[in-house]
């Protein structure tokens, strides 16, 4: 039996793998499967933007050896800002129902 942690790190390897490799390097998203992971799996956050631009800034911020795609390393890096991001956003939404907000 895995662990919570173990099942989420197993879960985000599955959810990179499902979208990389449709076309091209199977180890990697380019920016159509980019497109396709941000707006299958994190619509809420890309919700009302215009989604054109947030990939393309996305992929420029992801894709640090500048080869056009986002292997999972950089995957990762998106997923764990998005995580920070979230996280201060529960702790400063508990601050203010504490403080009757």
């Amino acid at each position: 039996m895995s662990s919570h942690l173990q099942r989420a790190m197993e879960d985000l390897i599955k959810v990179f793998y499902c979208y990389s490799g449709k076309e091209g390097d199977k180890y990697k998203l380019n920016k159509k499967e980019l497109k396709n992971m941000l707006q299958e799996e994190l619509n809420d956050f890309l919700n009302g933007t215009n989604d054109a631009k947030v990939v393309e800034k996305i992929m420029q911020d992801l894709d640090e050896n500048r080869d056009g795609e986002v292997d999972f390393q950089e995957f990762v890096v998106l997923v764990a800002a998005l995580t920070v991001a979230c996280n201060e956003f529960f702790v400063d939404l508990v601050k203010k129902e504490k403080r009757g907000i």
